[in-house]
């Protein structure tokens, strides 16, 4: 796993997860997520024999993941309140702070960002926070205000529009 002293993988709320080892502004980009580009068929092959490694890769593009497997992106936890957010910027994807974050705090984003309303991909949502949706699924589930802030925020990423 690449070295990076302003994070840390720890236990969280949700088994291992980022966390700040120092204070982040709104708008600060916290990390590189580093992993390799994998073909829709090769997530689909993850389901059947690592279900783990396939719910931590990243939509990449219309057809591509970014599998992190062996790095720190595959601990990115999801919060219905999220701190940051994935966006691509050229051909990599950087997680990016979309509230202050302190030292010690667990960095979330929210998983629907990246899962187009082509995919039928759901799971038990346990954030705890006040606004948890229990379940997240795709980008068309989310209610029209908080799309509308993910947008304003720029981390919806335009490929996964494209699907609405």
């Amino acid at each position: 796993m690449g070295s990076d002293l302003s994070l840390s993988v720890r236990p969280v709320r949700n088994g291992l997860g980022i966390v700040s080892a120092k204070s982040f502004r709104q708008g600060a980009t916290i990390v590189a997520i580093e992993g390799k580009i994998v073909s829709a068929n090769e997530v689909w092959r993850y389901w059947k024999i690592d279900p783990r490694r396939a719910e931590n890769c990243f939509r990449y593009d219309a057809e591509h993941y970014l599998d992190p497997d062996g790095e720190i992106g595959q601990y990115a936890n999801h919060s219905c309140n999220p701190n940051s957010g994935i966006i691509k910027k050229g051909r990599r994807l950087l997680l990016k702070a979309i509230a202050a974050i302190s030292f010690g705090e667990e960095i979330t984003h929210d998983y629907s960002t990246l899962v187009g309303d082509d995919d039928g991909w759901k799971m038990r949502c346990n954030c705890g926070e006040s606004n948890c949706r229990s379940v997240v699924g795709n980008i068309g589930g989310l209610a029209a205000g908080t799309l509308r802030n993910y947008r304003r925020l720029g981390i919806v990423p335009d490929f996964i529009l494209a699907t609405r």
